[in-house]
Formats: C-alpha cells, sequence, structure tokens
C-alpha cells in the first residue's frame, strides 16, 4: 500500500495540509492512475468549525452515495467560490496600505473611518497620490520596523480591547509584513489582525515550517519529513467585511511508508482516517467537512495525479481558478 500526503504551506506562519489537518489545513493523498491503491490521511481538529463523524465522511465518501458525479465538478467549484468572495465592486472598497512607496496590504474604508483614523500619530491618510492614488501609510517618525510593530501592536491592542468582537482571536503570534515574497519586512502585525489590513504575511522558510508543522500536527519525523518535495502553489482572495484575505498555499508531496501511523503532538488534532484517495476527492466535492481553502490543495493533487481529466467538464477553468489570488 502506498500512501501520498500532498501538504501545503501558506504563505504565513502557519502550516496547513488539509487532509491532516480540517480547520487550518492539512493533506493527504494518493497518486492517480495505475494498479496500485491509493490512500489518504484525514483528520478531524480539536477546534473544528464543522460537526462531522468518521462515519459520515464514510458515507459522504462512497461511489453509491451519489452515483452519477464522478465527472460534476460543481462541488469543487463551489469551493473554489467561497474561497474567493467579494465582487470587484466590494474590492474597490479597500485602499492600499502604503509602506516605504510600497503597497503591504488593504484596508477597508469603513475600517479606517471607524477604527484606525483617531490614531493620527501613527496612520496618515493620503487623498490623492500620483502612484497610488488614496492610500494609507504610516506616520514618517515611525522609521525602524522595530517602533512600528510595537506602535501598530498598541492600536490593535487598543481596539481589541475596545470592541471584543472586531478583532477575535489576539494570540500574541506576530507575523512580518512585506511587499512582497522573500522581502525584508517593514514591520509585524498581530496574526488575528492580519487579514484587517490586507496582509500577505512571510514568516519562516516554507521548508522550516513544514518540518516543524508535521512534527507537531502529525508527528512526522524529520527524515520523512524532509523527503517533501515542493510542487508548486494555489491561491485565493477572500473579503469578507472589513478582511480582505490574500491566501497563497505553497504545496509539497510527502510519500509516507505504508505502516506509518500519524500522532498529533500539539492537541490541535483530535483523530486521524486511512480513507481512499478518490472517496477523499468525493469527500471534497460533496460536502463541508473540509475548510474551503484546504480543498484548493486537494484539488490541486488531484489534478497532477490524473483524478480530475480534462474529460470533465469545466476542466480548464477549475484549473485556473486554484490561483485566483495575488503571487507576488
Amino acid at each position: 500500500m502506498m500512501i501520498i500526503m500532498p501538504l501545503a504551506l501558506p504563505n504565513k506562519i502557519g502550516f496547513s495540509s488539509p487532509f491532516l489537518y480540517k480547520p487550518s489545513t492539512t493533506r493527504g493523498g494518493g497518486g492517480g492512475g495505475g494498479g496500485s491503491s491509493c490512500f489518504a490521511f484525514t483528520c478531524r481538529s480539536v477546534s473544528s468549525l464543522t460537526s462531522f463523524t468518521w462515519d459520515g465522511v464514510v458515507q459522504a465518501s462512497q461511489a453509491d452515495y451519489a452515483p452519477n458525479d464522478s465527472s460534476d465538478l460543481s462541488g469543487f467549484f463551489e469551493k473554489i467560490k467561497y474561497c474567493n468572495r467579494g465582487s470587484s465592486e466590494i474590492k474597490s472598497e479597500f485602499i492600499p496600505l502604503v509602506i516605504e512607496d510600497q503597497i503591504v496590504g488593504y484596508i477597508h474604508n469603513g475600517f479606517f473611518y471607524n477604527y484606525l483614523r483617531r490614531f493620527k500619530d501613527v496612520f496618515v491618510f493620503v487623498p490623492s497620490d500620483s502612484r497610488f492614488g488614496t492610500n494609507v501609510t504610516l506616520n514618517k517618525t515611525l522609521s525602524t520596523p522595530e517602533e512600528r510593530t510595537r506602535v501598530v501592536g498598541k492600536v490593535i491592542e487598543c481596539l481589541a480591547e475596545e470592541e471584543k468582537e472586531l478583532i477575535p482571536g489576539i494570540r500574541n503570534e506576530l507575523y512580518p509584513v512585506a511587499p512582497s515574497f522573500g522581502s525584508p519586512p517593514y514591520f509585524s502585525i498581530e496574526r488575528a489582525a492580519a487579514t484587517y489590513f490586507g496582509i500577505k504575511p512571510h514568516g519562516m522558510s516554507c521548508v522550516a515550517n513544514l518540518i516543524k508543522e508535521c512534527e507537531e500536527e502529525a508527528g512526522i519525523p524529520l527524515s520523512l519529513s524532509n523527503q517533501a518535495m515542493s510542487v508548486g502553489a494555489v491561491s485565493y482572495v477572500d473579503v469578507d467585511g472589513y478582511r480582505y484575505e490574500r491566501g497563497v498555499l505553497f504545496c509539497y508531496d510527502l510519500e509516507l511508508p505504508g505502516g506509518f501511523i500519524p500522532k498529533n503532538q500539539d492537541g490541535e488534532v483530535e483523530s486521524f482516517k486511512l480513507i481512499p484517495l478518490e472517496n477523499v476527492a468525493n469527500v471534497i466535492r460533496r460536502t463541508h467537512f473540509f475548510k474551503p481553502n484546504c480543498s484548493l490543495v486537494i484539488m490541486d493533487f488531484l489534478f497532477r495525479h490524473g483524478y480530475i481529466g480534462p474529460e470533465c467538464l469545466g476542466y480548464l477553468d477549475l484549473l485556473q481558478s486554484l490561483r485566483s489570488g495575488d503571487t507576488s
């Protein structure tokens, strides 16, 4: 038996894999075609947003649960649509956050006027700029990454104390703020607030993150995790209220020994289940058991290993939609 685990790393500090981890993202899967059976580890998270049982997952994954949907991609398109919420009209309500003549994020007009405008010693509204048009920047007196991190952190802390529901989930975990992948950070921001500033966070290296999270989420030792192969990335843009999420998930494939049993180390995963990959694809297509952005990585794996083929109506549209976001 072969077990392959497709892994994904967001371009933020957290690690994700849709098959291993439901409310963030974790994946496991196997190659398509050929005669060998391929299986994927799926997992149920302790803090899962959707309630389900493994019996329900197994039932929904069976071929006879919906016998005529093997070439129907509509369920996959539904997950793509959910990850890319927000019309162009809604996106126009966000204005660039500019630091040192570089766009590092986007802030909703309402969020600025209702919450940030009063912090005039921190945030500066620029009504017109020849390069960026209307934008928001930081006060020029904040000239170092350390100063910016400290002062912006105070603002976020203040807002979180005043309105508990505005920025929930404060965890004192910082995301570096940079204009593009691999660029030096201009400052760092509280993880829970990152989407309110349209930040594409960049943390530790993908490989270091992969090794760390493989061990924490599934007890995968370094001797196995360092064999993971980089296979690309998927992206999306999700606009919801004041939040503007520019997500990029870096994808890795990891083939595991047939006898490997994942064991969570950090208390964030309740249990694991080994399921044939074709059945995992059915669960993704038919249900909402997995977090939507986890589904993007699974779909990418299904394309690359022949489980979704060009005979399916909408093949090219679905393939292109896996990279709907900004990958700069």
